[in-house]
């Protein structure tokens, strides 16, 4: 048992690093002609499918930690949302930038692995099952994210990216539907791909 609990914690601390490193380089962005995908989420989701929730929670706990500092010490003009230290333009960040920094990446890591295990349960192919569980949370992660961007900032959010709040709802998306979309694609063919090579290691280990 102390044998396999000790493989979990090095699995894990693997997926951490991994999810480290996206953020700290260009690793973490994929570039597609106008718009950029994110791949920082795709640790997550794995650790999610192949170790389970908690251990998905926490690299999404990871996830958001990092976004925490990174948009704190080199902010940006919508760092606010991310950061309860920062102000632009007159709008501080506060605790419900904790709430979108955090919420949302947890949440991405808990419910890969429990939609996983429930199509599991379901009898799916293990390849449909770790697609689909990959495009839907990668969905829900970035509606999760602008959705409570629009409720608690809305307005200078919409300033910030020099829009009209009336023209926000639009805005947000733009972005659901161009980088949502990209991501979900990337996030299918990688997280599938990944968890082909990295289940059997797990299940020889």
């Amino acid at each position: 048992m102390k044998s396999k609990q000790l493989k979990t914690f090095v699995y894990l601390a693997f997926f951490i690093a991994i999810e480290i490193v996206l953020m700290l380089t260009p690793l973490g962005f994929i570039p597609l002609g106008v718009i950029r995908a994110t791949t920082l989420h795709i640790p997550v989701i794995l650790a999610g499918i192949l170790l389970g929730s908690k251990y998905g929670a926490a690299v999404g706990f990871v996830f958001g930690l990092m976004s925490l500092i990174i948009n704190t010490i080199q902010p940006t003009i919508t760092s606010f949302v991310f950061s309860p230290f920062v102000s632009i333009g007159g709008t501080s960040g506060n605790f419900a930038s904790l709430l979108i920094v955090f919420g949302p990446r947890i949440f991405l890591g808990f419910f890969s692995g429990w939609l996983y295990q429930f199509f599991n349960r379901l009898k799916w192919k293990p390849v449909l099952n770790v697609s689909v569980t990959a495009i839907v949370n990668t969905l829900i992660h970035t509606v999760l994210v602008m959705g409570l961007i629009a409720f608690f900032f809305g307005e200078p959010y919409a300033q910030a990216k020099g829009v009209a709040v009336s023209q926000l709802i639009n805005l947000l998306l733009v972005v659901i539907t161009t980088n949502g979309v990209a991501e979900m694609i990337v996030a299918a063919i990688v997280v599938t791909a990944l968890y082909k090579a990295l289940k059997p290691i797990m299940e020889r280990n």
